[in-house]
């Protein structure tokens, strides 16, 4: 006498996948968990509020440099330093806090996760250029009451809060990729540091390579026109997306495959 085997029910709760809108407030709420990760986002918020002290303590008599456009963009300085750190946080402190078994077996498709990160850091930039306009017009507001004209002048032109805006952006992706690719927070940290700045001290060693490869390449040379108030030409804007491609689309696009392939351990 045969029996047949009878395949193991399969249990279907009919519920649909983890919605992105609650993987992105999830990975929002990790940027806060850690000690490093909420003194990182505070500091962001302090820091500017130092700029705006020391700007206004600093330049008593020297009006003309408390301008709403002086203090938003002395603001983003350190915020383009931060914003890439925080980024690089986001993507390794699931490695290296080992928790990338728990969020990958709540959402075992890691490609989702990868966005859900990738909106945060994108949430987190525009909330970061929106506390230094912020920022920026409060100090600009007092400038105006404490000191004489052209004090708490209000010039600023949308060109210049779109360059801003940009570099956060593309520095911030630059860490992103750094983080992805190598999964390992100092590594990834020294990297992103270290790597931009080499080719640059190649590029002052070496005029003719800088006159060549190195405007297209080195990202401090292709950033360097989006620094200014103005709208920036159709060569220099070439000239980033050349950067880009070399400095955050290779090593992401291998980074992303590493993250969606890596043996979890």
């Amino acid at each position: 006498m045969t029996t047949t085997a009878t395949p193991p029910a399969v249990l279907d709760t009919g519920r649909p996948g983890i919605p992105m809108s609650r993987l992105i407030r999830v990975e929002m709420r990790k940027l806060v968990d850690t000690r490093a990760g909420f003194w990182l986002m505070a500091s962001i918020g302090l820091i500017a509020l130092a700029v705006m002290i020391g700007m206004l303590a600093g330049n008593r008599n020297k009006p003309e440099n408390l301008t709403f456009g002086d203090f938003f963009g002395l603001m983003n300085i350190p915020t383009a330093i931060i914003l890439p750190v925080m980024a690089i946080l986001l993507v390794t402190g699931e490695w290296s806090q080992r928790t990338a078994l728990t969020t990958f077996a709540m959402e075992p498709r890691r490609e989702r996760v990868v966005i859900a990160k990738l909106a945060t850091s994108f949430i987190a930039a525009v909330s970061a250029v929106a506390l230094s306009l912020v920022l920026g017009a409060v100090g600009a507001v007092i400038a105006g009451m404490l000191y004489s004209d052209p004090a708490g002048s209000w010039s600023m032109t949308l060109a210049g809060i779109v360059n801003s805006f940009t570099i956060q952006i593309f520095n911030l992706l630059l860490g992103f990729a750094f983080a992805a690719l190598i999964l390992n927070t100092p590594g990834a940290i020294v990297g992103y540091f270290a790597l931009p700045t080499a080719l640059s001290i190649v590029n002052e060693l070496l005029p003719a390579f800088k006159d060549s490869v190195g405007e297209w390449i080195d990202s401090s040379l292709t950033q360097a026109p989006f620094q200014s108030g103005d709208w920036v030409s159709g060569g220099e804007w070439m000239r980033l997306i050349v950067s880009g491609i070399v400095w955050i689309g290779i090593p992401l696009t291998f980074g992303i495959l590493r993250i969606l392939r890596t043996e979890i351990k």
